[in-house]
């Protein structure tokens, strides 16, 4: 219990582990809310309650667009350190990883304009920012699960040419690196599935997933962030 306890507190004590913790909490209670709130019709209570988390979460949303606007030179720095991925092996993977590091750092600048449109600091429209931020989350989404297939292609490969001699530990930790991407594809899909449920309607399934399907996409997506 105390371990379990001193784990929670260094992982809130940092940024990046306490956004991990806010994603989680905020789409766990978009989903119970969401849940309760289809209970209405039967039970008021339910309805308060669900209405009540539903604030909850848009509330840690909102806190969670205000602290990624000091993200962009994280992001920045990260982008410089890869360059143009120098060290890769595969040129896919390569490649892959530079649009993915375009899209993400295009990404904070727009949602910055959009969010600033809201809160009424510029006078601009802030729908066709949202939807430029959302589009390339998306693009970045789909890229992050192209390159993880590409990845599992090539550890796959290595995996084969591993003879019965070969280093247990070797073949032990090609088949973590497998099951790291594996997961890594099962929580982009379901972002990128939240991505294109907030495009305009008309594309795809935008703007058909009730809150409860919502909010148990991003806590599986949220959950698998804090397992990895």
């Amino acid at each position: 219990m105390q371990q379990s306890l001193e784990a929670l507190v260094q992982l809130l004590e940092s940024y990046r582990g306490r956004d991990k913790v806010i994603r989680t909490v905020c789409y766990g209670s978009q989903l119970v809310g969401g849940f309760l709130s289809r209970q209405a019709e039967t039970d008021v209570s339910f309805q308060r309650l669900g209405k009540s988390l539903l604030l909850f979460s848009a509330q840690l949303s909102q806190c969670r667009t205000v602290l990624r606007l000091f993200d962009d030179l994280a992001m920045l720095a990260y982008s410089q350190s890869y360059g143009f991925g120098a060290t890769e092996e595969d040129s896919g993977v390569r490649w892959i990883s530079v649009l993915t590091n375009v899209a993400d750092q295009l990404y904070y600048p727009c949602e910055h304009v959009a969010w600033a449109a809201d809160a009424e600091l510029i006078r601009v429209k802030s729908d066709k920012w949202w939807l430029l931020s959302t589009v390339l989350w998306g693009t970045s989404l789909l890229l992050g699960i192209l390159r993880s297939l590409r990845v599992l292609v090539l550890l796959r490969k290595k995996l084969k040419t591993c003879g019965s001699d070969q280093d247990e530990n070797s073949r032990s930790q090609l088949q973590r690196q497998m099951q790291e991407e594996f997961l890594s594809i099962i929580s982009n899909m379901a972002d990128l599935s939240n991505a294109i449920h907030w495009m305009p309607p008309g594309f795809l399934w935008a703007g058909r997933f009730p809150n409860w399907l919502v909010g148990l996409l991003g806590t599986v997506s949220s959950l698998i962030g804090l397992m990895r």
